[in-house]
Formats: structure tokens, sequence, C-alpha cells
């Protein structure tokens, strides 16, 4: 995968411009999906749901895709990176772990196979997405690991006990989200999170000005989002390590600050 380019602003006219000439094939695409965005914008002012209905159409095209896999073969691969990062990082089987977006279970099926049965505990926004994850438990043979599955309406975490959680995951959700809801995440994420736990996220890294694409892809500064976790209480760093992985994305550790 090409190194990250974190200076274009790719919502800029030149840069959509100069894109389309050298990737003509996927003009088409993207028109397609201005089109969705002209439409969704009418019918749901607010981005959650905004995203729920930008998924629901994408899961019923293509579940991979709709999480960001090209193919089953790319879905496989991102998953692996995923569970080979937190095994690297200590994930346990006795561990608890939530999953913030875990979509069809890109990396989730292998989380759930390694925790403890009962360990793995995953959210989504998208009921659509959760159906095909369902498919994934199936496929994979891992009904007796119990996972849990659950549609959620916003990230408050409401519903979630007090310092239970040993790791929280998130991946590619905050690259898909605007501030306030990001910040409502990091407001809650601390509750749940058990002394010692963890809680990482990728997301789009801009080292110019910040900016969004349609309102599916937001780029954003590391000072911005260090700065939005500390505001809340959380000890926050980027990680480097992540850096050298095929990936598009940057990411970010929180832990409760002692």
């Amino acid at each position: 995968m090409p190194a990250k380019n974190v200076s274009a602003n790719r919502a800029a006219l030149g840069h959509r411009i100069a894109y389309a000439l050298r990737h003509p094939e996927r003009v088409p695409r993207h028109m397609a999906r201005a089109a969705r965005d002209v439409w969704l914008r009418h019918r749901s002012p607010d981005h959650v749901s905004y995203y729920r209905a930008v998924m629901r159409s994408d899961t019923r095209a293509d579940p991979d895709a709709a999480v960001g896999s090209r193919n089953r073969e790319r879905w496989l691969a991102l998953g692996a990176m995923q569970f080979d990062y937190l095994l690297g990082h200590g994930l346990l089987p006795r561990h608890r772990m939530l999953e913030i977006g875990c979509g069809n279970l890109r990396g989730g099926w292998r989380f759930i196979r390694h925790l403890e049965p009962g360990h793995y505990y995953g959210i989504d926004i998208s009921p659509d997405i959760l159906f095909a994850a369902h498919d994934t438990i199936v496929a994979m043979g891992l009904q007796k690991r119990l996972p849990t599955l659950t549609p959620v309406r916003d990230l408050t975490l409401r519903f979630l006990p007090d310092a239970h959680f040993d790791v929280v995951h998130a991946h590619s959700v905050f690259s898909h989200s605007p501030l306030p809801v990001i910040e409502e995440c990091l407001a809650n994420v601390g509750r749940v999170l058990a002394p010692g736990g963890w809680f990482d996220f990728t997301f789009d890294r801009t080292e110019g000005e910040e900016h969004h694409v349609l309102r599916e892809d937001f780029y954003y500064r590391t000072e911005t989002l260090l700065a939005l976790a500390q505001n809340h209480g959380l000890a926050a760093r980027f990680m480097e390590d992540w850096e050298e992985l095929p990936h598009g994305q940057s990411k970010i550790r929180v832990t409760r600050s002692p």
C-alpha cells in the first residue's frame, strides 16, 4: 500500500479534478456517492442517521465493501492486521473487549475466537451490517463463543457497565465521524474502561487543513484528537508502530488518567 498522503485536502476542487484525471474509472462511483449524499442530507439531518443510511445502501451491495474492503482477501487481511496488532500489545483470552463499529466482524471474528466465551461485545449504528455479522458468526462456527452484538443509536455507551472492558477498539469509525460524534465517544469511554484498560481507535490523518469528503470521510490532525481525549480526562498517545503496517489510517491509544 502507498505511504499515507497526509498533506492533501481531498475536498479541494483542484485535488478532486486531478484525482479524476488519474483515475477516470472511479468517477462514476464518486458521482453516484455524491448524488446519494444530496438525497440523504435531505432525509437524514443528523450524522448517525445519515451514516446508518449509507451503511444500509452499501451493505445491500456488498457487506465487505461496506466496511472498507474491496474484496474478501482484503477483508481477511485487514482483520488479521487488527488482531495481530492487539495480540502483540497484550490482548489476552481473559480480557473483556468492546468493539465500537464492529461491522460484519472483519476483525471481530478473530477476537471472538481468541477470547473466552462471552468476552466479546460488538456494537454498531447499522442494524444491516450486524445482520451480516450474524452470517460471519455462522460461517466461522463461533456460536459457542457467545458473542454479543448490539445496535446503538449513539456512542454514549450508557447501557454498558462501569469499569468492565479491558480493551475497547474502534477501527475505521472516527474516519467516518464528525467531531461531535467523536467527542461523545471520548466523553463516555473512560467510564466503561477497566483499570489498566485501553481504547484504540484509528482515524484518517492530515497534517494540513482538516476536512471531509461528502459526509462519509473525515480527516483530522493528530493534535486535535489528542487534545479532545485529554479534555475528557484521558491520557492519549499516537501509536507510531501502527504506522509501519500497510493500512491507510493512523492510530491513537487512550487510557484513563491516573
